[in-house]
């Protein structure tokens, strides 16, 4: 049976000079305020498209690498994944970094990072993003 998740925005104004608001509506976890700088200006304290989508490949990866490595046999103690999503203006998302660091007992390094590769390939937010370049470092704690 399918899920479907549910999120949403409402935008005021033009795009240099309006803002709005998105939500997790599924989940009902919070509305987080957005506008043009948070996606071009460091220090804003607004998310942007680009956070939300790290977030959710961040979370999608650990999910897909835990059910990998336990299927290997090898479930992990605890991974901590992030994901820098590259937003250059006129050009749009130019790239997505993983960087996963697992604690993982009885695997090689070798294993881990060849695992960790073919997670970053079959997870189903990586597949969504496939128009774009995704990068991985993977290394054990």
């Amino acid at each position: 049976m399918a899920l479907v998740s549910t999120g949403s925005a409402t935008w005021k104004g033009s795009l240099f000079e309006g803002s709005g608001t998105t939500r997790l509506e599924s989940s009902g976890q919070g509305e987080f305020e957005v506008h043009w700088k948070g996606r071009t200006e460091e220090g804003q304290k607004v998310t942007n498209p680009e956070e939300l989508i790290g977030a959710a490949h961040a979370a999608c990866y650990s999910m897909a690498f835990s059910n990998m490595l336990a299927k290997n046999e090898t479930p992990p103690t605890q991974l901590d994944t992030r994901a820098d999503v590259t937003f250059v203006p006129g050009e749009g998302i130019t790239g997505i970094h993983l960087t996963v660091r697992g604690q993982v007992e009885g695997i090689s390094a070798e294993d881990f990072a060849r695992i960790a590769e073919e997670a970053k390939n079959g997870c189903p937010v990586s597949q969504a993003l496939a128009g774009t370049t995704i990068t991985l470092t993977a290394e054990l704690a």
